[in-house]
């Protein structure tokens, strides 16, 4: 029987239509309307397409998209006193610096400067500690990861007791996963490139969320029959007639056959990196206005 697909388009925009709820009931109830600073430095194509398609977004959810485009020749200096002014902006809840930067400035540097209360990527290393010691209530959590758990959730249910791999170890997706999956009560493992027998480790769980950036890198016989696959890579691959097409980290056409429920690439994951993002920014705005922000885990249901 073929693997159930996980529409994560569908799921996004019923989360986009939550948050453009509360974000009408924030403004009604305080008269705040939440504020999204996003800023991008030269001209990276990619990065000017996802940069436009997050303050489009922010829009149709009633929060003010406040966009910065810096020259590729933008001091870090120049960055981070921008940063600043946006820390200290109290119309701004959430400020997000498109990555990559140009080689002159650090990444590190500028992730640290921003005010980790407005850090809606959650790559600050107190949003991170406060992940790690399980004290959500007070932390950003990046975003990917907060959507992979919501699709795992919104097909499952409660995951607690599942025995769950997260291949890939990076700050951005690996790491922050596993944290929100032992918060859930999974029992967890991580693996990555130099992971001996990965198969093997693969074919023991009920949860695999694949994130290594490797395309098609996963196998359907290291799937385990039923598992569910959250397949969070996007790599671009040679297609048919000279085109190119975008495959995730898993091999789809062979472990759909296999697992019981899957994203696909496109159309799974990314859709809720940007739904989230949007998420993080309303919860900002409502602890600055001392008001509870919805629990986007629980929020989203069958």
């Amino acid at each position: 029987m073929p693997a159930q697909i996980i529409d994560g388009a569908a799921i996004a925009r019923q989360l986009r239509e939550l948050v453009a709820a509360e974000v009408s009931k924030l403004k009604a109830t305080k008269g705040v309307t939440p504020g999204l600073a996003v800023v991008l430095v030269g001209e990276n194509p990619a990065s000017q397409v996802y940069v436009k398609s997050k303050s489009k977004q922010a829009a149709e959810t009633g929060i003010k998209a406040i966009d910065h485009r810096l020259s590729e020749t933008t001091t870090e200096a120049e960055l981070l006193s921008l940063v600043q002014k946006l820390n200290a902006d109290p119309a701004v809840h959430g400020i997000l610096v498109q990555l990559p930067l140009p080689s002159q400035i650090r990444s590190a540097e500028i992730l640290r400067a921003i005010d980790p209360a407005k850090d809606v990527d959650g790559f600050h290393p107190i949003n991170v500690g406060l992940l790690a010691t399980a004290q959500l209530e007070h932390a950003l959590v990046p975003c990917t990861p907060l959507g992979s758990l919501i699709l795992l959730k919104r097909h499952l249910g409660t995951i607690e007791g599942l025995n769950a791999l997260v291949i890939g170890r990076s700050n951005i997706v690996g790491r922050p996963m596993v944290q929100l999956l032992l918060n859930e009560s999974c029992t967890v493992e991580i693996a990555h490139s130099k992971t001996d027998d990965l198969p093997a480790h693969c074919r023991r769980a009920d949860i695999v969320v694949a994130a290594i950036g490797k395309p098609e890198f996963v196998r359907g016989d290291w799937i385990r029959p039923g598992a569910t696959v959250i397949d969070v890579g996007i790599n671009r691959i040679a297609g048919s007639e000279g085109k190119t097409k975008l495959v995730g980290d898993v091999a789809f056409e062979e472990a759909s056959k296999i697992a019981g429920a899957i994203t696909p690439v496109p159309g799974g994951v990314g859709p809720m990196t940007i739904a989230c993002l949007l998420a993080n920014t309303l919860t900002s705005a409502c602890r600055h206005a001392g008001v509870k922000a919805p629990e986007w885990t629980k929020a989203i249901r069958a």
